[in-house]
């Protein structure tokens, strides 16, 4: 009886497949029709507020305008609004600046320039920003304008990030604001660059009769990084208060951190090499210093998201510390009398806090846990004991916002054969409400290209590498198929996640006979900090050794064509494809290569000096990582391309990649520029890219003509 049942399972299966249709290559490309297989009913956005109601973001493609919605949990409930308008928030407008209900403040600028990175005081008393280098304040009732610290000299930065902290420690999002409120409004910390001996990195733009140079302030690995002091400003009477940090010794500071129970301010300061930090609490009002955490690694420690790493809790003697320390980026409990921390979390690793409920001695967090690349929604008490999963751990879930009450949360949840849904859940993981879906009602109608995450064993033994793989339509492991490779490799940089990915590219290079892989190596984050410490002054050598072993394995296992195994990336991922075609050309036999590294001596200070160490410091694992080390093995065929603004990795990358090359008399290089380019570039510029790799894509693994209907998409 079981055998009829299984036959008549499989007879389902087989009629169920059969009966789906498959997708002309032509029709790809049809918005509207693709739009009825997966229409993307998501909201863009989804935020809780003070009544524990989620606020809802949609955008309507018909009508191109965005609808606004408030989702009550408790009745289940959704009801569309006008727009959702906070009275508190503070926004400028051209020349003038706007407070409330879009009530003018009369300012009109002069020849310094506009504001940049307005910000107002919690209290809604002042507004923050910054003009030609220099930070002002603006006392909202009196409409007056306050000078904070003015600049002295095009060197001398207030308030506004030097060229690196910008890139690697506050980020881009900060976009070059310098400057943080205290909670009480009292104060406002800001840092000070002294740029004066930054070598400055000329980037020519051929536009206009003459052309133009743009001139950064930009630190190499090795050259002097600018002098960075933290001070703070009572705009109201005026005094300025330095922070008490020796400006002699060579270091960095993360973003600080203000403590809003006793408004106070938290600096991370870690040393040139990176392997040292310390966490002090300073007064604002005399700019004293208390040591409050102190850690030394063999390798480094990172201190970019300094803003993450320590949550304050009411009780004055403690606070809650992330912390990689135990080769797992983890939550632990800080103790600000005695320094010590105590381990919460332990064996995997933490990728944000989203809620600490004091009273009930709870933390509801973000983890990568039994499957690295699914991130899931936890809890835990603070003696670690009572961990427990909230979210479906079948699933990879983003977007996560736990409402004010901690009684719901938001998320949204995929996996590689499920397409994104948006839900609301009880904190207990009970479902309430579906908020929209990505797949359509004809999704199920349709072939479309298998996808599913696998592993291989390192060659060593020591891990299990995963490996997004989507196969050929109609594949068979007996035959043999060109390998398309998608990485981009670095530390703490994985691209392999339980998500689902379909797009009309993907299923066309499908349709034509492409195995399309991304990998991830042992530093990519998937095995925490004790994965990561490989790389530590030999950036590109474990990155190939485990992509070159991956690439053997789908080669005797998947049916990959060693004829034909095209790796491609941009910037890190550039300086991988680059390394593979020389490094491990043996093995890679096709590149496509954007904004490349190609030797770290050319790449910022922050983030080479992290894991190499400064030159002087480690010679031999400069020239070891170096992509010009191994020009005399460069084979195959690569497309090379590179922005002429990009002021990140700079043009001179691929020029000396270039020329080393032409040097060597090595051929088969294809090299395009995009004038006006930075790290990036969108426009018709954008798809003119997106044509030449198309095109590389046809010519060297499909070995046919592109066809016109892929031209532009």
């Amino acid at each position: 009886m079981k055998k009829i049942l299984l036959c008549i399972a499989l007879f389902g299966t087989f009629i169920s497949q059969s009966q789906k249709s498959t997708i002309a290559n032509e029709t790809l490309f049809d918005k509207t029709f693709i739009s009825k297989i997966l229409p993307d009913n998501l909201p863009v956005d989804a935020h809780w507020n003070s009544k524990n109601e989620l606020e809802l973001t949609y955008y309507d493609k018909q009508t191109r305008s965005y609808k606004f919605f408030i989702f009550n949990p408790l009745t289940k409930t959704k009801q569309q609004v006008e727009s959702f308008i906070s009275t508190e928030e503070f926004s400028i407008d051209k020349n003038k600046l706007i407070y409330n209900n879009n009530t003018e403040l009369v300012y009109t600028t002069d020849n310094t320039g506009n504001p940049k990175n307005t910000t107002a005081s919690p209290n809604q008393k002042w507004l923050a920003y910054t003009k030609n280098n220099s930070l002002f304040a603006f006392n909202i009732e009196t409409k007056s304008e306050k000078p904070i610290l003015l600049s002295t000299s095009s060197t001398i930065l207030n308030g506004y990030a030097s060229w690196v902290y910008y890139e690697e420690i506050l980020g881009r999002a900060s976009r070059y604001k310098a400057f943080w409120w205290s909670p009480n409004s009292q104060y406002l910390a800001f840092m000070q660059f002294d740029e004066s001996q930054v070598p400055v990195f000329p980037i020519y733009n051929s536009f206009g009769k003459h052309g133009s140079l743009l001139e950064t302030r930009y630190p190499k690995a090795g050259d002097p990084n600018p002098k960075v002091r933290i001070l703070f400003s009572n705009p109201t009477t005026g005094k300025i208060t330095f922070a008490d940090f020796n400006e002699g010794e060579d270091g960095y500071f993360a973003e600080p951190i203000w403590n809003p129970i006793k408004n106070t301010c938290f600096i991370i300061w870690e040393n040139r090499l990176q392997n040292h930090y310390t966490l002090y609490e300073v007064d604002p009002e005399t700019g004293t210093k208390q040591l409050i955490y102190d850690e030394l690694q063999n390798t480094w420690v990172d201190i970019e998201s300094g803003e993450d790493k320590i949550h304050f809790l009411n009780n004055k003697n403690k606070a809650i510390l992330m912390s990689d320390i135990s080769g797992w980026l983890s939550i632990n409990m800080l103790d600000l009398t005695t320094h010590k921390i105590t381990p919460i979390t332990k064996d995997f690793t933490v990728t944000g806090i989203l809620e600490i409920d004091e009273p009930n001695q709870t933390i509801y967090f973000k983890a990568r846990k039994e499957n690295t690349a699914r991130t899931n929604l936890f809890k835990i008490n603070f003696d670690g004991s009572q961990l427990t999963a909230l979210t479906n751990q079948n699933f990879n879930h983003s977007s996560l916002e736990i409402s004010p009450n901690k009684q719901f949360y938001y998320h949204l949840y995929q996996n590689v054969a499920t397409p994104q849904v948006a839900e609301v859940c009880k904190i207990n993981g009970d479902n309430i409400e579906e908020l929209g879906k990505k797949n359509g009602l004809e999704f199920s109608n349709y072939n479309l290209c298998k996808s599913e995450i696998i592993t291989i064993k390192s060659q060593d033994g020591l891990f299990n590498l995963p490996c997004y793989i989507t196969y050929p339509t109609n594949y068979d492991p007996k035959n043999k198929y060109p390998l398309l490779i998608s990485i981009y490799g670095g530390p703490n940089a994985g691209t392999v996640w339980d998500n689902f990915s379909w797009s009309p590219a993907k299923q066309l290079y499908a349709n034509e006979g492409v195995i399309q892989v991304s990998l991830d190596h042992r530093a990519s984050g998937h095995f925490g900090k004790k994965g990561l410490n490989y790389l530590y002054k030999r950036l590109g050598y474990w990155e190939i050794e485990d992509y070159s072993f991956m690439v053997e394995h789908l080669i005797k296992n998947y049916g990959a064509d060693p004829t034909k195994i095209c790796i491609t990336g941009f910037s890190y991922g550039g300086y991988m494809t680059c390394l593979a075609l020389t490094k491990a050309a043996h093995i890679f036999t096709h590149g496509m290569a954007g904004g490349s590294v190609v030797d770290w001596e050319l790449y910022d200070s922050d983030y080479t000096e992290r894991f190499m160490q400064r030159p002087q410091e480690n010679p031999e694992g400069y020239k070891e990582s170096s992509v010009l080390t191994y020009i005399n093995n460069f084979k195959g065929k690569l497309q090379l391309v590179h922005g002429t603004d990009d002021d990140n990795v700079h043009l001179q990358n691929s020029l000396q990649f270039l020329s080393a090359l032409q040097d060597s008399l090595k051929t088969n290089v294809e090299f395009m520029v995009y004038p006006s380019g930075k790290h990036g570039w969108g426009g018709n510029k954008n798809l003119h890219f997106k044509n030449i790799k198309n095109e590389f894509v046809y010519k060297h693994l499909i070995e046919k003509p592109m066809p016109a209907y892929l031209y532009n998409q």
